[in-house]
């Protein structure tokens, strides 16, 4: 009986994979691009690798706050749905795409103008720290024109996924990851009589996708009438005291959010000090096979989303408490059976794709992985406990979480051991993810306090 109770029906978790599995095979096809990517430039040396993924560990700080915006916008998105509410629906979306695009402009501007700053802040003592500027300052300047595509894409992709048709984006990213992995093939080595470019050329395949990418979404919501979707021209025909209460949601969420890139921003940068290239490109190589596992948190978030704050928004308050435990116990039985698989596709994957890279990167790489397949189950249910939470409208839970464990333990002990010890990194980064546990036992006690069993949609136009 605690076993149905904690976990609930079979019927549940069938319709839960029909949203998540798709969420999770996009996000694994990007992944895999990630690693195709990757492997390409890895054949350049570990320098070229390092410069290109200092610039995408910057780009992906952009990625987060977009991100927050899209969940912020979402929470409403997904309930409004569940609602049969098609004017709210507009409303959350064109939150998104204002913000979304208001955003990227400003770090587009600082990524054209001062490139060279970015890059030597997160490569501070690195033995290679000249060359991996040189390269990777012209990387980041060439990939700020794909802001603003992202900025649409993952608008309208983020909402079709809150309307329960989470295949239009897994279509749309497979195509685009095609035509970036040929781009890679032609452009970083002049490929079938096309100019070898190197990192330029790396950088062009990923302009060209993103423009592709964005090009599909926009002719999809347009074509096919997407319920949420408004042109241009209506894009700032807005309801203010919806964006206001949005803006106040995306506050906590954005301040969780930071204080999580934020710290995990510092402490990469920590990291990269404490060697030459071979560590900025053994964990580069180590986190790009990690996110193949990290592809079960987009299913966590969006299954929540959708069958939460759906039952939510549709005033189906018990139900959706229900589905919400089932959710956290769900996700902490993939977390561990992900681990456990994660374990032998590392020691395969490693020295396959990144044979160029020398030994030492590599060494760093498979020591990385497994640190984080000890903690991949505990990162699951804290997933799980925030996506529940924010699929309700608490936000606070996320944000009071982050800030203290980030704020009070997680940076000032990776000062402290960073300065005070010569750990390598992979050890560094063991000790300082021991925090998340106290993360979470604060994320349960406001979890517990149901302040996420409600109905966003009362009062709404």
């Amino acid at each position: 009986m605690y076993v149905k109770r904690a976990f609930g029906p079979l019927s549940f978790y069938r319709q839960a994979l029909g949203i998540a599995l798709p969420v999770m095979a996009q996000q694994l096809i990007m992944s895999m691009v990630s690693l195709i990517d990757n492997f390409m430039v890895a054949g350049l040396g570990d320098a070229s690798m390092a410069a290109v993924n200092v610039a995408n560990q910057i780009n992906f700080t952009y990625l987060v706050i977009t991100n927050s915006i899209c969940a912020a916008g979402g929470i409403y998105l997904a309930q409004f749905n569940g609602a049969g509410n098609q004017e709210g629906m507009r409303h959350a979306y064109r939150f998104k795409a204002i913000f979304t695009l208001a955003v990227s402009l400003g770090y587009g501007v600082l990524c054209r103008a001062a490139p060279e700053s970015l890059i030597a802040l997160m490569t501070m003592g690195n033995a290679a720290q000249g060359e991996i500027i040189s390269a990777g300052a012209a990387y980041l300047r060439l990939t700020a024109f794909t802001l603003a595509p992202i900025a649409l894409s993952s608008a309208i992709g983020t909402a079709c996924r809150e309307t329960g048709k989470p295949g239009i984006p897994l279509m749309i990213s497979a195509a685009a990851a095609g035509v970036n992995t040929l781009g890679n093939w032609l452009l970083i080595y002049g490929n079938l009589g096309a100019p070898r470019l190197e990192i330029h050329g790396a950088a062009a395949a990923t302009i060209i996708a993103r423009c592709f990418e964005v090009t599909a979404f926009l002719w999809y919501a347009y074509t096919r009438k997407a319920p949420f979707f408004t042109g241009f021209l209506s894009l700032l025909r807005i309801d203010k005291p919806l964006i206001r209460e949005i803006l106040l949601k995306s506050g906590m969420l954005f301040l969780s959010d930071a204080s999580w890139i934020s710290s995990e921003t510092i402490v990469t940068a920590l990291y990269n000090g404490r060697g030459g290239a071979e560590v900025v490109a053994g964990m580069a190589a180590g986190w790009s096979i990690a996110n193949i596992f990290f592809l079960l948190f987009g299913g966590i978030w969006t299954t929540a989303a959708v069958l939460v704050g759906g039952s939510l928004g549709a005033g189906n308050l018990e139900e959706g408490r229900r589905r919400g435990a089932w959710i956290t116990s769900g996700a902490a039985a993939a977390g561990l059976a992900a681990a456990l698989a994660g374990a032998a596709l590392s020691w395969l994957l490693i020295p396959l794709v990144f044979s160029n890279l020398s030994p030492a990167a590599r060494a760093i790489s498979l020591g990385l992985i497994g640190v984080i397949l000890i903690y991949l189950p505990l990162w699951a249910v804290l997933n799980a406990l925030f996506a529940v939470s924010r699929s309700g409208g608490d936000t606070a839970l996320g944000m009071y979480t982050d800030l203290s464990v980030n704020t009070l333990l997680f940076v000032p002990g990776a000062f402290i051991l960073a300065l005070g010890t010569s750990l390598d990194p992979v050890p560094l980064f063991a000790l300082l993810k021991l925090t998340d546990i106290v993360k979470f036992f604060i994320a349960r006690h406001f979890y517990k306090k149901e302040r996420w069993v409600r109905n966003l949609t009362r009062g709404t136009r």
